[in-house]
């Protein structure tokens, strides 16, 4: 019998690999190899817009839409005049949301059979209404409008109804305080 050991096998080494030049190259090889194989696959998977299945969630609109401001901040100076504005803007801004349509049983704009009972209540009791709110109409009173340009918004709705009042006053700020007395 004989033993035949391979360590023990005088032969020369057998292999892909001969000389110190070809280990280096095999070395970096199996380095670099992977990571440009690493590289490749990712630019293949990221190449090009892609967006989910059926959704358009992450479209440049969508995303868009939903970091819109959702509110502002506006600075403005205590001591600046009021300007007042007109009926028919405060109207579009406040009143045409319902009044416009209908909406909730609110009288339409225009709609003289359904003014008729409410102008012949009064300018006062239209206005308190409004101010202080009467049916599904919230208190208008103490927002973004003065009780004046509230006002305007009446008459601009009544005059449209076939009502004919006038603009109510603007009132007038009380002198300035002066000095009781002066020191002697």
């Amino acid at each position: 019998m004989s033993d035949t050991n391979p360590a023990d096998h005088d032969g020369p080494h057998e292999g892909p690999i001969r000389t110190t030049k070809q280990l280096v190259v095999a070395v970096v090889a199996s380095f670099v190899v992977p990571i440009v194989a690493i590289i490749l696959l990712v630019n293949y998977v990221d190449f090009g817009n892609k967006t989910g299945p059926g959704s358009d969630g992450l479209g440049a609109e969508a995303v868009a839409k939903r970091l819109q401001r959702v509110g502002s901040v506006e600075i403005r100076d205590a001591s600046a005049p009021a300007v007042l504005r007109v009926g028919d803007a405060v109207y579009a801004a406040q009143c045409a949301a319902c009044h416009a349509a209908g909406v909730a049983g609110a009288p339409k704009f225009g709609d003289a059979a359904a003014w008729a009972p409410r102008i012949s209540t009064g300018y006062e009791a239209l206005l308190t209404s409004v101010l202080k709110g009467k049916g599904a109409m919230a208190a208008q009173g103490g927002g973004e409008f003065s009780d004046v340009e509230l006002g305007r918004a009446v008459v601009h709705l009544v005059n449209n109804a076939g009502g004919k009042m006038d603009e109510p006053k603007v009132p007038v700020a009380p002198p300035a305080a002066t000095a009781a007395s002066a020191p002697n």
